[in-house]
């Protein structure tokens, strides 16, 4: 057993400030123990602060100290931004608890809520939290892209609500109709008109806020503690029904305490952030809104998405609000650059006091992260530090940080304070697995799946792998190396890496492809499946906006440029026969969330995309090939189809 904490340190010191000139961040620094059974263990040596006892006391202190700051803001029906202070959500979250604790619901009685985000939504959920009731948002794309509900069905008959809220009655009527038989709880509805006869009671969400009982809300209130559960959170269920996970106080507050420690800039500068990420998930929830909340920020809350169409509603709130830090997924950053680089107003809108580039969900092509820096320096004359970090709803969600500027994209940096890591030998790669008081205490009443999930240590199985950036600097951080169970054997025995693969598959073939999906289990060589950049196609197609997508993925320049990009791949891979692909074949049907193909984040889940497209990967790996498939050629002489 061996430990190198104070190399570690030391070794990070030094160049610390060169990575961070600005001094946003802690130093980056970690101790290292390696195991006599192989495994190695990671911490910070920095120990966690005293968290706050509850989210709710980060809502009164700022509701006590600055009252009238803006703390949330959305955009009404005619276009312009309606707002909430600290003051006044902290008036309202009272008489929203008041109104559940009277209504019954309590922790074996939760808020579940269907709608999207906004500030109705923040409100309840606060309010739930505030006196001890759990809220579970939901993703809403189990009510309004689904078409038969299934997701929403289980999660419901799981919870056993005693309240539902949506925005619109009418809107989420099929979805009410589908749950009905499901429960009994009381539908609290933003707008009640055309609300189905037969979905029990409903009432307005303006009822909420007309009385509250300040004796009975103050005792619930003072008896919430880290213990207590927060929200329960569901994962995409993927691989079957989404499961629930338990996110306590204590993981929400830790978190951002730990968060707190190593970017210590947000405790000098509120933050401002323009976000659309849904709060269904860790991501947009626990890191983004919680942040804005601890320390005192304001979040405009984006309706737009990660994709063509609904990301215009966020460029049009990026021309109006600089924000102070940018959170994104690749996918929506790869719609960010293009818009960037076309408006020279939006450019100086989105730079004019940015302080931080934050990415997560998947990792970053190298492309987008060369993009950015280039952008920015543009801009402003320097690079704005880019950043990622790396953690799960199970971990809520931080559990490592890369609060310093990495050399390369994909880096997700080292263990926050009072998270221990645990990297276990999993064949030529280390499995990733985690502990500390960020870490749920297991599934909504699942047990014998909460007991899987953990080893004989406490540490949680995430299923991740990662990789040092340098074995002999650990301070200088992981790169996320996939995850376990997407890799796969080819016929001839040897591994192939999907998430190495995939990112470098992305480079090669830019800007035909938005995604890929890698497949070739068993099989005699690598394929993918191309989820088509479709604007950045028409393009080079020279194609109309009303053309047909098939016709403009099979059109020759389009073909071509796949080509090219197998070529690179190829060409790039050193010889290594699972670091390239023989074939390619692009999708036309777009990929469905509700097959729980794509998350709401934009995240691709490759084992869901491979079982639902079955046929596509038969006809990539068969003997003929059809209008949308490319193969390898060796040289562009050879390209004959």
């Amino acid at each position: 057993m061996g430990t190198d904490a104070q190399a570690a340190g030391s070794a990070a010191a030094g160049d610390a400030v060169e990575r961070d000139p600005l001094r946003l961040f802690a130093t980056p620094r970690v101790t290292r123990t390696v195991r006599p059974d192989g495994s190695t263990l990671l911490a910070s040596p920095e120990p966690l602060g005293e968290p706050a006892r509850c989210v709710g006391d980060w809502l009164e202190h700022w509701a006590a100290t600055a009252p009238a700051r803006p703390f949330l803001a959305e955009r009404g029906r005619d276009g312009t931004w309606t707002t909430v202070d600290y003051g006044g959500a902290a008036a309202r979250v009272r008489a929203i608890g008041s109104w559940l604790l009277e209504a019954g619901l309590g922790a074996d009685r939760p808020l579940a809520v269907l709608s999207d985000n906004g500030i109705d939504h923040a409100l309840l959920a606060l309010g739930a939290m505030h006196v001890g009731v759990p809220v579970a948002p939901i993703s809403v794309a189990y009510s309004l892209a689904s078409a038969d509900h299934a997701k929403l069905r289980a999660i419901v008959s799981a919870l056993t609500p005693g309240a539902i809220h949506v925005s619109s009655a009418s809107l989420f009527a099929p979805a009410l109709k589908a749950i009905a038989p499901l429960h009994d709880a009381i539908v609290v509805a933003g707008d009640v008109d055309g609300a189905p006869a037969d979905v029990g009671r409903v009432v307005p969400f303006a009822e909420l806020a007309r009385r509250v009982d300040a004796a009975r809300v103050e005792r619930a209130f003072a008896s919430v503690g880290p213990d207590t559960v927060a929200k329960v959170l569901f994962t995409s269920g993927s691989t079957g029904s989404p499961k629930g996970v338990i996110n306590t106080q204590r993981m929400l507050c830790s978190n951002q305490q730990a968060k707190a420690q190593v970017w210590p800039f947000l405790e000098r500068t509120p933050p401002v952030i323009v976000d659309w990420l849904p709060w269904s998930h860790t991501f947009g929830a626990n890191h983004n809104f919680n942040l804005v909340l601890r320390n005192g920020g304001t979040l405009y809350v984006d309706a737009g998405k990660a994709a063509p169409g609904p990301f215009d509603r966020t460029l049009a709130n990026l021309r109006e609000v600089s924000p102070t830090i940018y959170f994104n997924v690749p996918r929506g950053y790869d719609l960010l650059v293009a818009a960037l680089r076309a408006e020279p107003a939006l450019r100086r809108t989105f730079f004019a006091r940015l302080q931080a580039i934050f990415y997560a969900a998947a990792a970053l092509p190298q492309h987008l992260w060369n993009a950015l820096n280039e952008l920015a320096v543009a801009e402003v004359g320097r690079p704005i530090p880019l950043v990622a970090a790396w953690g799960s709803t199970e971990t809520a969600p931080l559990a490592t940080d890369c609060h310093f500027q990495a050399a390369r994209a994909g880096t997700i940096g080292v263990p926050v304070p009072g998270t221990e890591l645990k990297l276990v030998p999993a064949g030529d790669k280390l499995e990733i697995r985690v502990r500390g008081p960020n870490v749920m205490p297991g599934y909504w009443r699942a047990p014998e799946v909460t007991r899987a999930a953990f080893d004989d240590e406490g540490f949680y199985r995430i299923g991740d792998a990662v990789r040092f950036v340098d074995p002999e600097r650990p301070e200088h951080g992981l790169l996320f190396d996939g995850r376990i169970a997407e890799d796969f054997k080819l016929s001839s025995g040897t591994w192939v890496d999907v998430g190495g693969l995939r990112l470098k598959a992305i480079e090669a073939l830019a800007p035909v492809a938005q995604d890929v999906v890698v497949s070739g289990h068993d099989r005699d060589g690598i394929g993918l499946l191309v989820v088509p950049n479709l604007p950045a196609c028409r393009a080079l197609a020279g194609a109309p906006p009303d053309a047909a997508p098939r016709a403009v993925l099979a059109a020759a320049p389009v073909l071509d440029a796949v080509a090219a990009g197998l070529r690179r791949l190829h060409a790039g891979c050193g010889g290594a026969t699972s670091m390239h692909a023989g074939r390619a074949r692009l999708l036309v049907e777009p990929l469905s969330s509700d097959a729980g193909e794509i998350t709401d984040k934009g995240y691709v889940n490759q084992r869901a995309v491979l079982a639902r497209r079955a046929a596509d990967v038969e006809r990539l790996h068969g003997d003929m090939i059809d209008e949308l498939t490319v193969a390898l050629r060796r040289s562009p002489q050879e390209e004959t189809r």
